[in-house]
């Protein structure tokens, strides 16, 4: 029978695979590991890489966290009572030296409370600085086949969620190109929730397959400082989407989580200049116009 352990175990082994992966990819930077305790019970193992030839600042997180439900948190699950929780997953986020490799975002995780109630959630999304439609296509193509080994109708409606969920309202736009974003799926029995963890662990292992072969395919891509002033830009509404309106940073932060890896996500430098708007019939222009929702990639 999966347990919550069991699940926490191949979360910390996709942690592994992943930084693996990158490093080998990266050709420099390595991780550094930093263990840590939450004070309610568990911990995590945060890791960092910077200043690679290709990652300029990336976190590979893997945490296991146990404690009682706050007051803000049981507002959030719209939980009658308190009850003690088990949370597990592995987040990540990279940030690259250049601006014409994508930022990528990946989350899965585990939620189970002490009141029988259990969930997954988690999701892929990426960032492009410049939004190359050939990368996009092949990105959602590879979501999709994630998606499909399981439910047929999984992509469209993961898709359609992370849309909505990876959305700056006061921008008006999207954080970027989409993927697929899912929470609270709840299996009602052991054989479904063998099944849902099945599908969390095909999106966990398509990410490395995937992040890796857009950072080889672009990090020789020559750039100007002009391309340079545009990363800062956009590493900007990075900024805001993830301190504004971002769950995961909102959970942890209201948790009394570890500062350090939550805020891991924000990149290493960024910019705001004050109503930018970019050259007419410009590569920033077209970007700007294909962050909105319901692009259909594929």
């Amino acid at each position: 029978m999966l347990s919550k352990e069991n699940i926490a175990e191949y979360f910390k082994t996709l942690q592994d695979t992943i930084c693996q992966a990158l490093e080998a990819t990266d050709g420099k930077g390595k991780f550094q590991e930093d263990n840590w305790q939450h004070h309610s019970g568990g911990g995590g193992r945060t890791r960092v890489i910077t200043n690679g030839n290709i990652i300029e600042k990336g976190g590979v997180n893997f945490s296991v966290v146990t404690g009682e439900t706050s007051d803000a948190l049981q507002k959030q699950l719209k939980l009658d009572e308190k009850a003690d929780y088990f949370a597990t997953g592995v987040s990540i986020v990279q940030h690259p030296v250049s601006p014409m490799v994508p930022i990528i975002h990946m989350n899965v995780r585990y939620f189970e409370m002490s009141n029988g109630i259990s969930w997954f959630g988690g999701g892929i999304d990426l960032t492009p600085h410049y939004v190359v439609d050939e990368d996009a296509r092949w990105f959602h193509e590879q979501l999709k086949n994630a998606c499909d080994k399981h439910d047929a109708d999984a992509y469209k409606k993961y898709k359609e969620w992370a849309d909505n969920y990876f959305y700056i309202p006061h921008r008006q736009e999207t954080r970027g190109v989409g993927g697929i974003f899912f929470d609270y799926l709840k299996p009602q029995d052991a054989t479904e929730k063998e099944k849902t963890f099945d599908f969390v662990k095909s999106v966990g292992e398509s990410f490395a397959p995937i992040y890796t072969h857009l950072m080889a395919k672009n990090a020789q891509i020559p750039f100007g400082e002009e391309e340079k002033t545009w990363q800062m830009l956009r590493r900007g509404r990075y900024v805001e989407f993830n301190l504004a309106w971002d769950r995961g940073t909102k959970f942890g932060l209201e948790t009394n989580g570890r500062t350090e890896s939550i805020l891991m996500s924000l990149p290493p430098v960024a910019n705001w200049v004050y109503d930018y708007k970019p050259h007419a019939n410009s590569p920033e222009e077209r970007t700007l116009s294909l962050l909105k929702k319901g692009i259909d990639w594929i």
